[in-house]
């Protein structure tokens, strides 16, 4: 069946430490998958909806284990593309604290940074409701950003909303590089999502309101900003909305941008006013960080329905 959701990018592999605790301690460490734009992937394929992800994947046991996590959530794999000329990626990920934790990636030369425009699935693409796309994968090459281009291109041309989530990553680019790309998209896109500093590389510093409020003015529909610990801030046709975030435990903060941005697609999707629509996004974002992993917590819409129903779960 044709995909509603068509996600684009890299996807690595997982080695995520078992204890909390720095690095240098030695951990032992449990393989799996992750990947911003496959995080988005399942969470929406959770709360329902038809996605299909695109990508390059190293012909190595990581490339096979990222592509069966993905069919396994529903995810539709058959368009990304097995490259025997590069390893897959990989990252080591360690709960330095119970409310933090570091990353640590090797990517240089990996099969997702070898991803170019011939690798995006057009037709794929134009038959979708929603593209969404990230500000990690213009950082990882020229052809990977090349690809970022074509995609976006045939998704406005085939009349396909463009969803951004800025996700700007230090180690891949400057701030300087980043700033300008992500304005271009952010001009290209019908929905943008990101933090206030991610924000502020494309319209400047300034409160939450007037950062939503200046990406809203480069053309999105949709501007939303997230602000972890303190909810959210979006202009949204107009209309400003905001809401601090839902009070849970926290085991592990890696994730929450991912399935906030999921809740969101996916709410939107379903019709759903834009307050909605946040306040979904708000309660996936809370859900996922009360379970330990990158996307493993994601949850089906039968679960977010009963944690919304949980008072402590709602109550401010």
């Amino acid at each position: 069946m044709t995909a509603e959701v068509v996600t684009f990018g890299e996807t690595m592999g997982l080695l995520a430490a078992d204890e909390v605790g720095p690095l240098r301690s030695g951990h032992r460490m449990v393989l799996g998958v992750a990947g911003t734009e496959s995080n988005v992937a399942i969470g929406v394929s959770r709360l329902g909806h038809r996605v299909a992800w695109a990508g390059r994947v190293g012909a190595d046991p990581i490339g096979q284990l990222v592509l069966r996590e993905l069919r396994a959530e529903g995810v539709d794999v058959t368009h990304a593309i097995t490259d025997s000329g590069a390893p897959n990626g990989f990252m080591l990920k360690v709960r330095r604290t119970t409310a933090t934790s570091e990353v640590i990636y090797a990517r240089r030369g990996s099969a997702g940074s070898r991803l170019c425009p011939d690798d995006v699935p057009a037709d794929v693409i134009a038959g979708a409701k929603v593209l969404h796309v990230t500000g990690i994968t213009p950082a990882l090459s020229e052809t990977a950003r090349d690809a970022v281009w074509r995609a976006v291109e045939v998704a406005r041309a085939n009349g396909v909303a463009v969803s951004l989530d800025m996700n700007h990553r230090t180690a891949l680019w400057s701030d300087a590089e980043a700033s300008g790309v992500l304005r271009d998209l952010v001009k290209l896109a019908d929905l943008v999502f990101g933090s206030e500093n991610e924000a502020a590389l494309v319209v400047g510093s300034c409160e939450a309101a007037d950062a939503a409020q200046r990406l809203a003015n480069l053309g999105p529909r949709h501007a939303v900003v997230k602000r972890g610990e303190l909810g959210y801030t979006a202009c949204i046709d107009g209309e400003l909305l905001s809401d601090a975030a839902v009070p849970v435990p926290v085991a592990d903060p890696v994730g929450a941008g991912d399935a906030f941005v999921a809740g969101y697609l996916a709410s939107w999707l379903d019709g759903s006013t834009p307050a909605q629509s946040l306040q979904t996004a708000n309660l996936a974002g809370a859900f996922v960080v009360a379970v330990p992993g990158d996307w493993e917590g994601l949850p089906t819409r039968k679960e977010l329905s009963a944690f919304a129903n949980r008072t402590d779960a709602v109550t401010r």
